[in-house]
């Protein structure tokens, strides 16, 4: 069964996260419209002063090219261990198992669930319980040597 590890680089925290409006107190709450956490009605009225918009979902050309350059989000890990090492990523980026499974739109929504879920860890364990998910994650890990 998969571990919690984290895939990161710079390493990635699990759980709630900051409001990115007044940078002071942890999110409770995602924008509907461009889904940026904020902790309350106060930071979502000021964050709502400029129009935002859902983001566009990445096409499979950018998936790959800006996957390695792309951090918009604060990454931390506790456990150093839990971060992969080089090597490891580049054979997960080259692995075309790896990129067909991602192909399935199933697949897709369930590790988006996970990513915007403001309890990851929980939604990382109902994941477990679709097929295509850890098909997918035991393909990781065979992948990486674990």
């Amino acid at each position: 069964m998969l571990q919690h590890s984290k895939i990161a680089h710079p390493p990635i925290k699990m759980g709630p996260r900051k409001c990115e409006v007044c940078e002071e107190a942890q999110s409770k709450y995602k924008c509907p419209s461009c889904l940026i956490p904020y902790c309350s009605l106060a930071c979502f009225k000021k964050h709502k002063e400029i129009p935002c918009a859902k983001p566009e979902p990445l096409k499979e050309e950018k998936v790959y090219t800006s996957a390695a350059t792309n951090y918009d989000k604060a990454c931390y890990v506790d456990e150093q261990s839990e971060v992969l090492q080089e090597s490891q990523l580049q054979s997960l980026a080259s692995s075309n198992d790896i990129r067909d499974l991602v192909k399935n739109e199933k697949l897709q929504k369930v590790i988006y669930n996970i990513d915007c879920s403001a309890d990851p860890e929980n939604e990382l364990d109902k994941a477990m319980e679709e097929e295509s998910f850890r098909l997918f994650t035991e393909k990781i890990l065979t992948t990486i040597g674990s």
